[in-house]
């Protein structure tokens, strides 16, 4: 067969193969890449970015948008407090250049209950019980990964969501009384001496579990299990224990137990 019949040959069935293939697959060169399922809208969140540092808040805003969230981003106090009112979430630098971060912080807290997560470039437990002092719901610790930072907002944000209550007390009762200590659950309120104490969502849970035993132990796995669910750690519980004792006037209201767990003082 000639060279010029074997060429038009060859050329006709590559055609052909070409069109049969474009009809299945359509016309695409590669391999067919199926579009990414809908995102949920319950999984998509106002955050708003509190960041000093430019390069950090637009690698934070570049991250969340990618991650489908819709983000607005300021570098101030003043900023952060005049915008948080539509958010879900909340990034809070503690290093702002106007104002004290921790102040922010519960200016945020008293005007919403809404989550915030602080940015702390001090990584003392000190630093970290003032920031839960303050009303954020959790801290990440410069430098953070974004790996770790979508963590433990994912995690933030599906307790919030959740709004787990703690048990009630075995008679079923809403209020919790030990002393001048008072535990609303259904306000989720706190008093000691008949003046309110204000503790975040994780510190009200922890708590009140354990003022349903008082007296009683519940172990360290109980407490991570019932109040954090699947995200925590054990220098969480520390924080967040460290944190109460000291809104509660001292350190005598929960009881270290070596080795297996905490409990509310018996009176």
């Amino acid at each position: 067969m000639k060279a010029t019949a074997q060429k038009e040959l060859l050329d006709t069935y590559n055609g052909e193969y070409r069109a049969t293939v474009r009809s299945i697959f359509g016309s695409q060169r590669g391999p067919a890449i199926p579009p990414p399922p809908p995102r949920n809208v319950s999984d998509t969140w106002r955050v708003l970015v509190a960041e000093s540092n430019q390069s950090d808040r637009a690698t934070l805003t570049e991250a969340l948008t990618r991650h489908g969230h819709e983000v607005a981003a300021v570098n101030s106090g003043g900023d952060a407090l005049a915008s948080f009112g539509t958010a879900d979430l909340v990034l809070l630098d503690l290093d702002l250049p106007d104002l004290d971060g921790l102040e922010v912080c519960r200016e945020i807290r008293a005007a919403r209950d809404i989550p915030v997560i602080a940015v702390t470039s001090q990584g003392s437990e000190l630093d970290c019980v003032l920031a839960l002092q303050a009303g954020a719901d959790d801290y990440v610790i410069k430098p953070y990964g974004l790996r770790e930072l979508m963590a433990r907002v994912n995690a933030v944000m599906r307790r919030s969501r959740q709004t787990p209550h703690p048990d009630a007390g075995a008679d079923g009762a809403a209020v919790l009384e030990h002393g001048p200590l008072r535990i609303d659950s259904d306000s989720r309120e706190v008093e000691m001496y008949g003046r309110p104490v204000p503790v975040t969502r994780k510190e009200f849970d922890l708590l009140a579990l354990l003022a349903t035993t008082p007296g009683r132990v519940i172990s360290r796995e109980s407490i991570m299990h019932r109040v954090w669910g699947e995200s925590w750690s054990r220098r969480t519980v520390d924080t967040h224990v460290s944190s109460l004792r000291s809104k509660l006037g001292g350190p005598d209201w929960i009881v270290t137990v070596r080795g297996v767990g905490f409990k509310l003082r018996s009176l």
